[in-house]
C-alpha cells in the first residue's frame, strides 16, 4: 500500500476506475441539485401556505365585520343563562355568552385566537 492510499479508507482497498469515479461524482452532483430543487419547492409550498392562510384570515375578518353572530344549541347553557337573566337585574345573555365563549376559545386555541386578536 502506498502513501497515496493512506487516509482514503475503503477506496484505498477497492480501486474504482476513473470513468466510474466521474460518473459517481456526476450522480452526486445531480442528487445535490435535486435536493436543492426539492428544498426550493418545499420553501415555495410553505410560503404559498402562509399566503393562503393570510388570505383566509382576511376573508374571515371581512365576513365577521358583516355578521359577527354565531348560533349555539345547548339546553343546559341556555337554561343557566335564562335563569341568570330572570334573577339578576340588567343581565345580558349575549354579553355573558360572548365573554365566556371568548375566554374558552382564547384558552383552547391561542394560536388561532392570535390571528384575529385586534388588541395586540
Amino acid at each position: 500500500m502506498s502513501k497515496k492510499s493512506l487516509g482514503n479508507g475503503l477506496e484505498a482497498l477497492i480501486r474504482v476506475p476513473k470513468e466510474d469515479q466521474t460518473q459517481i461524482k456526476q450522480a452526486e452532483q445531480i442528487e445535490e441539485e435535486l435536493k436543492s430543487e426539492s428544498l426550493d419547492k418545499q420553501l415555495k409550498t410553505v410560503a404559498n401556505n402562509f399566503l393562503a392562510e393570510d388570505e383566509k384570515v382576511i376573508e374571515i375578518k371581512r365576513e365577521v365585520e358583516k355578521n359577527p353572530r354565531i348560533s349555539l344549541w345547548s339546553a343546559n347553557s341556555a337554561a343557566c343563562l335564562r335563569y341568570l337573566k330572570k334573577t339578576i337585574p340588567e343581565f345580558s345573555i349575549s354579553k355573558e355568552a360572548s365573554k365566556i365563549l371568548d375566554e374558552a376559545i382564547k384558552t383552547k386555541y391561542p394560536e388561532v385566537w392570535a390571528l384575529f386578536d385586534d388588541e395586540e
